[in-house]
């Protein structure tokens, strides 16, 4: 699954495109990428068409796009387009008479501020992504909703969130991150470590790959019970995380088949600085060992077993 690396990566590529673009036209090729939005196709259609897009923002794993109200109905709801990945979704941007990109679901057509056309492709092949129209509501903390490299800062939008995300923590590297409060609550849990690390509702934008490094990372075993390691280690491995997301946001985020692409349908390199994830049976970069992959939660966690030693 797409992780914060990747989703910052589709939201960066789409931003300069999209901003105070207008919807033109929509083809829903498969209705099945609009499960999530609660009043079908049409409705979807005929709301978001004519809409102008304001921002594209991030939390975690989630995208929306703030939509301008219609011109003459002040009483418009305060609403976004709202994409999520799931496994496999990506959200590309092709001009217009671009060949077809197989497994397409959903066209939505654009002019972009300076009038040039623009196609908006979501591709899914597993149809666990998903895109939606859905209202804004206040942060709970009173803070941006998410990252949106400033755009958002004076808009009426700036300190809201899609309904649908709002109970998602901040991430990482969102700057309203609440590392403090975070890494209290991260010692006060009894589960494995990793298991807190991919919480959404604890800090969001985790997944498997990006634990496993960052666990790799600071030697700390993925069954180690959070409520046993000290607040020093935690502090270090919150800062590994942060440190390992921003370098994988530089490269693209991880590609490790045709599933993920940027918004120009090509590949992200940070698989090339992986130490843990996917290297079950090479050597150790740090002592050595054969790295192993035991199963863990329906998937799988890959560490050293000399380096991440579990300690009851």
């Amino acid at each position: 699954m797409p992780e914060l690396p990747e989703v910052e990566t589709v939201r960066s590529g789409l931003a300069p495109s999209l901003t105070n673009a207008t919807v033109d036209a929509i083809e829903v090729l498969d209705e099945r990428s609009l499960k999530r939005h609660v009043g079908g196709v049409n409705d979807f259609i005929s709301t978001l068409t004519g809409r102008t897009v304001l921002g594209v923002v991030r939390r975690g794993k989630f995208i929306w796009m703030p939509l301008a109200p219609k011109p003459g109905d002040p009483s418009d709801w305060k609403i976004a387009l709202v994409g999520h990945l799931g496994m496999s979704g990506q959200m590309l941007l092709r001009n217009v008479g671009h060949a077809p990109d197989k497994l397409t679901r959903v066209i939505i057509h654009f002019t972009e501020a300076d009038g040039l056309k623009t196609e908006f492709r979501f591709v899914d092949q597993r149809i666990f992504g998903s895109l939606a129209i859905d209202v804004l509501v206040p942060t709970a903390d009173g803070k941006p909703g998410g990252f949106s490299d400033g755009v958002a800062a004076g808009t009426w939008w700036e300190n809201l969130i899609p309904a649908s995300a709002a109970h998602i923590a901040r991430d990482p590297l969102d700057p309203d991150f609440a590392e403090k409060a975070v890494l209290t609550k991260l010692r006060s849990k009894n589960t494995g470590i990793k298991r807190a690390l991919l919480d959404q509702n604890l800090l969001s934008g985790i997944g498997n790959i990006y634990a496993d490094e960052s666990l790799w990372a600071t030697k700390l075993h993925y069954d180690q019970p959070a409520s046993s390691i000290s607040a020093a280690k935690a502090k270090e491995l919150l800062e590994a995380v942060r440190g390992i997301l921003a370098q994988a946001v530089k490269v693209g985020g991880t590609s490790f088949d045709e599933q993920y692409k940027n918004v120009n349908g090509e590949s992200g390199y940070f698989e090339i600085s992986l130490n843990a994830y996917g290297r079950k049976g090479t050597s150790c970069n740090r002592c050595g060992a054969e790295m192993v992959r035991e199963e863990w939660a329906n998937r799988g966690s890959h560490f050293c077993p000399r380096c991440q030693r579990l300690k009851r």
